[in-house]
């Protein structure tokens, strides 16, 4: 029987969507519009389709293009595992680094910087990084053990999140030359400048992989939302589920990491951005938490490029200082608990 009195977010509801994938068409056109270099509409419009002068053909095929697909791949697999960790763990502040992936995956890239392996292949460092996020998957089954529990996940996550700072801190301190440890410094602040092609084809059968086994975990998180046990008499297999979730994240967000850098905020401030617009069930955050995190990133992207600077500013450095404002007013309008 239907309401006589409609619900009055239901056209925010419906909007939802569109607005988003509108949102990052647009992002995505200023993204290849706009940076140090002004071009004409004529230029950008001939070098997209492949003709035009070299210089503009250049900026846009080598330059902007990879550095757009790579911002659009790494907000979207954060905001993706952002909320997919708030729903599993029930836990607002829940984010890939509170298991302990984001820091470890870090720490493998570290490891290949430090030792120089990164120069001897470009797919060396991505490799580093997703068998960082793996190793830690596997500490943290080995210190959480046969429970549930989402205090002894995080419990155990953020051991490990300490660990891998603390490797990250000692490399840092035992770099052989100031010029390794700058390397090391501007790589934990995040970016996605000069990333070419060939990074984007490393991290985007990470983050398909990662993302394709996220995104079907929305009726289970729907069902935990009522608890292990109301999750269980509904048939959930919580261990594959904790299982299919964990390898996700390390894999999607190891391979995004590993062309990016350390970015962080995203995953934790999207998720909160989007749930006011939807009923606030995990399963309904998923796709729209995925774009809108290709679509913040991406907008910070071209923020770094357009910030008058003497060297171009880190990607990570924005996202928190545009995300813990953010975050901030959020939590001063809600007055409540998630």
């Amino acid at each position: 029987m239907n309401s006589p009195h409609p619900d009055p977010a239901e056209p925010r509801h419906r909007l939802l969507m569109p607005g988003l994938l509108l949102l990052l068409l647009l992002s995505a056109a200023l993204s290849i519009a706009l940076g140090p270099v002004a071009l004409t509409p004529d230029r950008l419009l001939h070098a997209l389709l492949g003709q035009g002068d070299a210089i503009a053909h250049a900026i846009i095929i080598d330059l902007r293009l990879p550095r757009l697909l790579a911002g659009l791949l790494v907000g979207g697999m954060l905001g993706l595992s952002g909320a997919v960790l708030q729903g599993y763990l029930r836990n607002p502040l829940a984010e890939p680094s509170v298991l302990g992936a984001s820091n470890a995956a870090a720490l493998g890239a570290v490891i290949a910087l430090y030792f120089g392996l990164s120069e001897l292949h470009a797919a060396i460092l991505p490799v580093l990084a997703i068998l960082g996020a793996l190793v830690a998957l596997a500490l943290l089954f080995a210190l959480a053990g046969r429970s549930d529990s989402p205090l002894t996940l995080i419990l155990a996550g953020i051991a490990l999140s300490t660990l891998s700072g603390a490797g990250i801190s000692l490399a840092l301190n035992l770099s052989p030359n100031p010029f390794a440890a700058m390397e090391i410094m501007s790589w934990l602040l995040g970016s996605v400048e000069n990333r070419t092609m060939e990074h984007v084809w490393i991290a985007l059968p990470c983050v398909i992989v990662g993302a394709g086994l996220l995104a079907g975990s929305g009726q289970a998180l729907d069902a935990l939302s009522l608890g292990e046990d109301g999750a269980q008499s509904l048939g959930i297999d919580l261990p594959r589920l904790r299982l299919t979730l964990l390898v996700g994240i390390a894999v999607g967000v190891g391979g995004a990491v590993a062309i990016s850098g350390a970015i962080g905020f995203i995953g934790l401030i999207v998720p909160h951005l989007i749930r006011p617009l939807t009923d606030r069930s995990p399963s309904v955050l998923l796709l729209p938490s995925m774009l809108a995190g290709s679509v913040l990133l991406t907008l910070a992207d071209v923020a770094v490029r357009l910030i008058p600077t003497h060297a171009e500013l880190k990607l990570g450095v924005v996202t928190a200082f545009l995300g813990v404002p953010v975050f901030l007013v959020h939590l001063m309008r809600e007055r409540r608990l998630w």
